[in-house]
């Protein structure tokens, strides 16, 4: 259950690890001196962009693969302070770049005949929407010296802030009172308790939960005001109407998109509330759901997997959907790519690391045995198969925006719930379906809490920092308003904005409405799987390696679909919808 990262490097003191830091920093400077001598002058434009784009591919291969060797084991030890200094060189050393990119960026604003450049060579034409891209986003460009400064302060700015954020999240030992004894918990396992059959289980993790981020809130909330504060600068220097506009510029979006989809998610919101007040029922309550209870197993079915059921359960309904598909699983599984035991200093949560340069990626999860986890293992799973049709593209057009990001991973989801109904008793069947609802509340009703969250911290944080009541308030009323009657509004979570670290990614701002429209356009996607069949498997793969070369409204529309459509949005809700109504009448 711990991974192995041998593919990338042996250790920190290898013979390996060292000679590419050393040829690091040596193509670093390469590319310093080849950009200062070519971007002064507009002659042989084909021959410099194709040269630039060739060293740009060549040298992320490189660094990736050294920075995600620190980053991967940093993730599953906190205190590795050897992974943490590596980490920091390396960031340090991608700052030096800042200079011959901003050269690049506004050379090619600068090239009146840009796409005449691009239709007159092959190479160039396959990074046609990179290159155009550039040219759209120049105007918001500063200064080179400004561009320069930037980057290297962020190292010492919000970059610091995220690091400090992480280890104060995965070193929290939260004190509770389990199984007949005191004890000291690593926060992720706490957290996990929230799946118990025991509600008295249940109910003492989340007090332990928010008892525990008490000693953690006033650094956590200086982090979230600086990392947040250090956006809204940038945002306002370098031209943006606001941080939104930057995130669904740099996601590939448009306002009408996210809109469209907004709309019909607050539209589907009084038929979550029915769910969650059903379930409250069930496990009688009366003033709806305590937030302690929103992941409470339902059924009598035992629905608990060792981590080989798990493998077997994943690879299996993922070959009901292509052999390809659970070729990569079952890889994955063998070759040691997934470290999936709770611990201390790992981090909670799961990711996925797509490693480009090596055609493999590695996966976290912290894995207790419950269906949930067996769903967030190939949630994960997606997001590698993602990276893996990804793999015969260049390094640069094989990153994908945010929204799109969410896809593959829900709907591998998607496939392992749907094909474990098929076969499922009525017991099993409600339970299978409730986890199902579960994890589409958390996909839309909380994802709307967080983007609430989120507009109102950027509101008030342009007046200045804001104090951890003032953040409590803010959550607790973004989750009235989302989850409505559904919960016990006297018993919610004021500190969800510790615990979730999207919010402490200084460069992905708004990382909620991702996951929103991935799930809906994953819904759609199986919908259209549904009817076309074995043709289908082929186009999804297709528009997988297309994701990191176009907008996502130009992906979507290759399989038909226009997200800027209300309808689109509804359809893929009514399926939801449809499966809450049969939660209801399956337990009337």
């Amino acid at each position: 259950m711990r991974w192995s990262l041998d593919a990338l490097y042996p250790s920190f003191d290898s013979e390996e690890f060292q000679r590419d830091m050393e040829r690091c920093e040596e193509e670093i400077k390469e590319i310093i001196q080849w950009s200062g001598e070519n971007f002064t002058t507009y002659d042989h434009p084909l021959e410099k962009i194709a040269a630039y784009i060739k060293r740009q591919n060549h040298f992320f291969h490189l660094y990736t693969r050294l920075l995600s060797f620190g980053e991967l084991s940093l993730s599953v030890s906190a205190k590795d302070e050897r992974a943490l200094r590596i980490v920091e060189q390396l960031e340090a050393k991608e700052t030096e770049l800042a200079k011959p990119m901003v050269m690049f960026q506004k050379w090619i604003g600068g090239l009146e005949n840009l796409e005449e450049v691009i239709e007159s060579s092959g190479s160039l034409k396959e990074h046609a929407f990179y290159l155009m891209e550039i040219k759209k986003n120049g105007k918001y460009l500063l200064s080179e010296a400004e561009e320069i400064l930037i980057a290297k302060m962020k190292n010492t700015g919000s970059n610091a802030w995220s690091k400090l954020q992480e280890l104060l999240s995965s070193t929290l030992l939260v004190d509770i009172h389990v199984d007949g004894e005191d004890k000291k918990l690593p926060l992720p396992v706490v957290r996990n308790m929230a799946y118990a059959k025991d509600s008295d289980r249940r109910k003492k993790a989340y007090e332990a939960e928010l008892k525990a981020y008490e000693k953690v809130a006033e650094s956590s909330g200086a982090s979230l005001n600086g990392i947040k504060g250090e956006v809204i600068t940038l945002s306002r220097m370098r031209g943006y109407g606001s941080v939104l506009e930057k995130t669904l510029m740099d996601s590939r979006m448009d306002q009408e998109t996210l809109d469209a989809m907004l709309t019909a998610m607050v539209e589907s919101l009084p038929a979550f509330h029915r769910y969650y007040r059903k379930k409250a029922e069930l496990l009688g309550h009366e003033n709806g759901l305590p937030f302690y209870d929103m992941f409470a197993p339902m059924g009598d079915v035992k629905m608990e997997f060792t981590y080989e059921e798990a493998k077997d359960f994943i690879v299996k309904n993922f070959r009901s959907f292509s052999d390809a598909l659970a070729d990569y699983a079952d890889h994955a599984f063998e070759k040691g790519w997934i470290d999936a035991e709770p611990r201390e200093g790992k981090r909670g949560g799961a990711f996925c690391s797509n490693l480009h340069g090596i055609k493999e990626s590695r996966i976290l999860s912290n894995f207790t045995g419950t269906f949930n986890d067996v769903s967030t293992l190939a949630h994960e799973m997606g997001h590698g198969y993602h990276g893996h049709c990804l793999n015969e593209e260049s390094y640069l057009n094989s990153d994908y925006p945010m929204p799109i990001a969410e896809t593959a991973s829900i709907f591998c989801e998607t496939i392992i719930q749907k094909a474990a109904l098929k076969e499922a008793s009525e017991e099993e069947r409600f339970a299978i379906l409730e986890s199902s609802l579960m994890g589409a509340g958390q996909v839309i009703v909380d994802i709307y809490s967080r983007f609430l969250f989120e507009s109102e911290l950027f509101k008030r944080r342009e007046e200045g920092s804001l104090s951890v009541e003032e953040l409590k308030e803010i959550m607790v009323n973004a989750q009235k308003q989302a989850y409505g009657n559904g919960l016990d509004h006297n018993i919610l979570h004021p500190y969800m904005w510790v615990c979730k670290p999207h919010y402490y990614y200084a460069s992905a701002n708004f990382y909620n409405f991702p996951y929103a429209f991935g799930l809906l356009f994953a819904k759609g996607l199986y919908a259209e799987y549904l009817k076309r069949g074995t043709k289908f498997v082929q186009e999804y793969d297709q528009l997988l390696a297309i994701t990191g070369k176009r907008s996502i409204a130009d992906v979507a529309a290759t399989m038909g679909i226009d997200i800027r459509k209300i309808d689109f949005w509804r359809s893929s809700l009514k399926i939801i919808e449809e499966d809450i109504e049969t939660f209801i009448s399956l337990k009337k």
